[in-house]
């Protein structure tokens, strides 16, 4: 993918946030808070789940391009996927985020994150949101299980 055709699809994603939305005290939702405690990077994360598959994840707040364009796209891709399939391709968008071996095609768009390596400073802009989602979903998972 060049250059000019990953910063459209940033672009796109940030100024036009599709999952952009506000589910506040609507106890369907899981709300989980993503503040970077290094720049102005807060995001409130909204995630509904519904046999096992995520219904709806959506978010609001503030947030630079990187990590509001990231966020976006993960919502995107994680809808109707089970949790152990959002945590597959949790997992491999953080192995190229770091450099390993990962499955370019479960990431979609989140691809044009590929070299983000190359600036260590806007890594965290580009893996607050997937981490804090990670986070909730194995929250969740233990949950499930714990009631087996």
């Amino acid at each position: 993918m060049d250059k000019e055709l990953k910063r459209s699809i940033i672009l796109e994603n940030y100024q036009n946030t599709d999952n952009r939305c506000r589910h506040e005290n609507d106890d369907k939702y899981i709300k989980a808070n993503t503040r970077s405690a290094t720049c102005i990077d807060n995001l409130d994360l909204y995630l509904k789940i519904e046999d096992n598959i995520i219904k709806d994840l959506s978010f609001d707040g503030e947030a630079c391009v990187i990590s509001t364009s990231t966020t976006n796209i993960m919502s995107s891709l994680l809808k109707n996927k089970t949790i152990d399939e959002a945590l597959s391709i949790i997992e491999n968008y953080n192995n190229m985020i770091k450099e390993k071996e990962y499955n370019q095609e479960l990431l979609g768009e989140a691809n044009v994150y590929n070299d983000i390596y190359k600036q260590p400073s806007r890594i965290k802009c580009a893996t607050l949101s997937w981490d804090g989602i990670y986070k909730e979903l194995l929250k969740y998972k233990e949950k499930k299980e714990e009631n087996l």
